[in-house]
């Protein structure tokens, strides 16, 4: 029985997820906001732990299973990636409360532009279809450490957009905290050259295996 503890965690983390996405949905006026904010951080965290657990007692007690290596990676996808495309849709926190008439709204108060999103879901089909093609060779394309600083600097990202949120709507308006804010544009700032860096680094990497 134990050695399904790790995937039945990973199935854990994927109804975390949809909990996070039903709650990151929720258009409210703006004082409640911020509870709903709260809670999709909560609930990220929570993630993202179970995402360290199941994978040290998976690797601990020796039992990964093709189900890990395919579940596992696919709520981190969906998590991080649906993510980033909900903070950068026009949609976003009802941006019709905000009174605000520009364009970019939602950018202002996300910090997430749409074409971040597009970076983030580019790069994770591109490294999808070069790992198929090389397992399907017999080829061994598990993540590198670009990979693993790439996951890290997104879910940084993440929680950083969901604090800023959490602790800018107040007193019935926007009023974003500054250090909050900057904090959050560098981390996502990092977040893009990490995915970017990966990619490129497995492209290479895929390159040099293939012509081997």
């Amino acid at each position: 029985m134990y050695r399904q503890v790790p995937n039945l965690i990973t199935l854990g983390r994927l109804l975390l997820t949809g909990l996070f996405f039903v709650a990151i949905n929720r258009h409210v006026g703006l004082d409640g906001i911020c509870f709903w904010m709260w809670l999709c951080f909560a609930l990220f965290v929570l993630a993202g732990l179970s995402d360290i657990l199941d994978g040290y007692l998976a690797r601990s007690w020796k039992v990964e299973s093709a189900f890990g290596r395919v579940v596992d990676p696919f709520a981190d996808k969906i998590l991080i990636c649906g993510a980033f495309i909900f903070f950068s849709s026009r949609n976003f926190i009802a941006p019709h409360l905000l009174l605000l008439a520009q364009a970019d709204t939602v950018t202002k108060v996300t910090g997430v532009a749409p074409w971040m999103a597009v970076v983030l879901v580019a790069r994770e089909f591109l490294i999808t279809g070069i790992r198929g093609l090389a397992e399907s060779r017999g080829i061994d394309f598990r993540a590198q450490w670009t990979g693993k600083i790439k996951m890290l600097a997104q879910s940084i990202a993440v929680g950083a957009v969901l604090g800023s949120l959490a602790t800018s709507f107040r007193d019935g308006g926007f009023h974003p905290v500054m250090w909050i804010v900057i904090t959050r544009d560098i981390f996502i700032w990092l977040t893009l050259g990490a995915t970017v860096a990966s990619a490129l680094e497995y492209v290479h990497r895929a390159r040099r295996i293939m012509e081997a």
